[in-house]
């Protein structure tokens, strides 16, 4: 059997090409989307609708670019869905499909388009939930946790509470009984994302303390730590909101308040930490910082945390917290203008190294 070798590729990140396209780019369209989403919420309406153009353009692009890649490079693609190291980034597929979806929803109000874009994450959340984890869980050949395990796993749980945001928010657009059916879909997909998160994140922590951790290792995605917990305060805090026209919500009133701040509380708890880390990692270890797709995966937290505390703000009333999806809004767009100019440079070279090429022969 081919033994695969699933360690982390660092310091040397690049997209050379339709055979090094992964997974992860997808999650451009996750930042951009919920970047809209948190300038639509803020009153930023311009902002909210060129970010939407743009990441409808960048969704249909990426998707050709996939199904190019699956026909030109079948085994490759193949070979990192299966892979510990690169399977999960898979899910970005679909936490990019549910955010763009409640883009639609909220910005246009379509819910044709919202509930078809649902249909296709669940589509995906599905296909990849029991094939990527039932092929990790059978695999013969498997690498010790410290090469098999980083940030990028939680994409699981980003990809699942997207499906519960969308689903609530299609919940509020359907007439009883399926209003009911749709609130109870978001809510357990809301319980399973959290249940997904205590186990993933004790395996990241237990990887973060006991194995030698060095400045390659501590890759962009590590930022879904906070993600993953600011997409479940947003979940959480829309199933609140939904609750006075869902009875089993409303019975479970208080249990949804309490574990819609625990998620936010411990998605705050990360952000220093992670600065400290960052810091850490390009000041003092003076860790190159070149573009690399799963910059994206920073990028997405900081617009998220804006997002889900706005809206947390407006299912609780905590109007003390008001200034912080305004900071956090103007940090999320920084880094993705910052993230757009470095993929714009790196296209720049890759054009340059092709047009160069027939020069240098």
């Amino acid at each position: 059997m081919e033994v695969i070798d699933e360690r982390p590729q660092h310091p040397e990140p690049k997209l050379i090409g339709l055979a090094d396209f992964s997974a992860p780019n997808f999650g451009m369209v996750m930042a951009t989307g919920i970047v809209s989403l948190a300038a639509h919420m803020l009153d930023r309406p311009t902002i909210a609708h060129v970010l939407f153009l743009l990441n409808i353009a960048a969704y249909v692009v990426l998707w050709l670019l996939t199904a190019l890649r699956l026909y030109l490079y079948p085994k490759r693609l193949i070979s990192e869905l299966v892979a510990h190291i690169s399977g999960p980034g898979f899910f970005s597929m679909v936490a990019a499909t549910g955010v763009l979806g409640s883009q639609c929803v909220i910005l246009t109000g379509s819910f044709f388009w919202g509930t078809c874009l649902w249909v296709l994450a669940i589509t995906l959340w599905f296909c990849l939930t029991y094939t990527i984890f039932a092929v990790l869980t059978v695999k013969e050949q498997k690498p010790q946790l410290d090469e098999g395990i980083n940030g990028g796993w939680l994409l699981a749980v980003v990809a699942t509470q997207s499906i519960a945001v969308l689903s609530a928010l299609l919940a509020t657009q359907l007439e009883q009984p399926y209003k009911l059916e749709m609130n109870f879909l978001a809510l357990s997909m809301w319980l399973w994302g959290g249940m997904l998160y205590i186990w993933l994140m004790s395996l990241i922590f237990y990887r973060y303390s006991f194995f030698t951790f060095s400045p390659a290792d501590l890759s962009p995605p590590y930022w879904i730590n906070m993600g993953a917990m600011a997409i479940s305060t947003l979940a959480g805090s829309l199933l609140i909101i939904n609750a006075p026209e869902a009875p089993f919500l409303l019975s479970l009133l208080p249990f949804l308040k309490g574990f819609t701040v625990f998620f936010w509380a411990t998605g705050t708890w990360w952000i220093p930490m992670l600065v400290v880390l960052a810091l850490w990692r390009h000041v003092y270890k003076r860790f190159p910082m070149r573009y690399d797709p799963l910059y994206w995966g920073a990028v997405f937290p900081l617009g998220m945390y804006s997002a889900s505390t706005f809206q947390m703000n407006h299912a609780l009333s905590l109007d003390f917290l008001s200034a912080i999806p305004q900071f956090f809004l103007y940090c999320a767009l920084v880094a993705w203008v910052t993230t757009l100019f470095g993929l714009a440079h790196m296209l720049l070279r890759l054009l340059s190294a092709t047009i160069g090429k027939p020069q240098a022969s």
